[in-house]
Formats: C-alpha cells, structure tokens, sequence
C-alpha cells in the first residue's frame, strides 16, 4: 500500500511538472496545434473546393496533419530534461523509470492531444467530411493520439543525446505510425459509407493497450543506452 501511493506521488508529482513547464512555455500548446489548423486549412485551398473530392481524402488529410503535429512537439519531450540534469535524476531516482516516463508522455498527449481532437471536428467541416464519419473520426483520435505519443517517446529517447536529431527521429518513428494511420482512416472512411468499422477500432485499442505496456520500459532502456 505504502508503495502504492509512493508511486502515484511520483507520478502525478512528473505530471503537474511538466504541465506547469508547457503552460509557462505556451509555444509548447499552440505550436503544434496551429501546424495542425494550417496544414488541414492548406489543402482546400490547394486541391480546390470540390466537395468530393475534399470529402474522399479528408480522414487522411486530417490523420497525417495530427501525426505530423505529434512529430513536431515530440523532441522537447525530454530534450529539457536532458540540457538541465533533470534526466540524470530521474535515471538516478530510487522510483521506477517506467512510471516517471509514463507521466511525462501522459503531459504530452494532454497538452498536443487532446487540443486535437477538439479542434478536428471543426475542422473537418471545411474538408465536407461525412456527417456520420464525426463519431469514428473523434473514436480514432481519442485511441489514436496517446499511441503517437508513446511510440514517439522511444523515437525521442533514442536520440535525445544527439544535437539535431530531429531527422533522425522522424526516420525511427514514421514507419512505426503507419498502422495506426491506416487502420484509423479505415475507420473513418468506413463509418462515412455507413459499414462497420469496429474492427479497425479494435486494432487500434489493442496497438494501444500494447503500446501502454511496453513503451514506457522501452522509452527507459532507451534514455539508459542514450545518457550513458
């Protein structure tokens, strides 16, 4: 029991941390979330205002901007940490790795995640997404996202010593979102023909389910072999 809440100390102790950090960096919230708005608000203008056209790649347009919005906060997830010391201690702490990285990834998904999938139905609008696709499109991003987030970290841990990894970093974990973009704009094309597409969610809910049991040990593997 005294393990327990030690545990849930730390972990909500990480949490507040670097939600306070973001909030006194609001470059870290708004960035990715107006690379997000202006990557979907370029394509009408790019492509032409053809409502079916727009209506066809609209659950990819919105997916690949939210992946790309992800990758573009991801390098500070523990680049501060690792300029300042603070990753030192953490690798040094008598606490387990895994739950202080699981709250750093959990600070992220909040401040780049979350953000997203409010605004995307929104912007869904200018891209005439079906009316009955809304439901998939924000079942997908609420499953979705934390996976960005988790697979990415590993990417980010891997690299977090080396200056300008940022390259690097999109090579380990492009190839890695893949599945997740496929099986998540399956869904959403699905839904707007009015099939089933519960199958592609459960895919994608057990990417997550293994992504929330693995990563967080591969993420601290990584920063040990990185730091080291």
């Amino acid at each position: 029991m005294t393990h327990s809440i030690s545990y849930w100390k730390t972990f909500s102790n990480v949490l507040r941390r670097d939600l306070k950090v973001a909030v006194r960096n609001k470059g870290d919230i708004f960035n990715p979330l107006v690379f997000f708005v202006i990557v979907i608000t370029l394509f009408p203008l790019g492509i032409g205002s053809d409502s079916q056209v727009l209506t066809r790649i609209a659950p990819g347009i919105i997916w690949v901007a939210a992946l790309l919005s992800a990758l573009l906060s991801l390098e500070r997830l523990f680049k501060n940490d690792y300029n300042d010391g603070s990753l030192e201690q953490m690798l040094l702490s008598p606490q387990p790795l895994f739950i202080m990285v699981f709250a750093k990834v959990l600070a992220h998904w909040v401040l780049t995640g979350i953000p997203i999938i409010i605004i995307a139905p929104l912007l869904a609008v200018l891209l005439h997404l079906e009316e009955a696709a809304y439901g998939a499109l924000i079942i997908t991003l609420l499953l979705g996202t934390p996976i960005l987030s988790l697979i990415g970290a590993v990417g980010v841990a891997l690299t977090v010593g080396i200056k300008k990894g940022g390259v690097l970093l999109s090579l380990l974990v492009l190839p890695l979102y893949i599945p997740v973009l496929i099986f998540a704009t399956g869904a959403i094309e699905a839904a707007a023909l009015a099939m089933p597409y519960a199958g592609h969610l459960a895919i994608i809910a057990a990417l997550l389910t293994g992504a929330i049991t693995l990563t967080p040990f591969a993420i601290g593997a990584a920063l040990r072999v990185s730091t080291n």
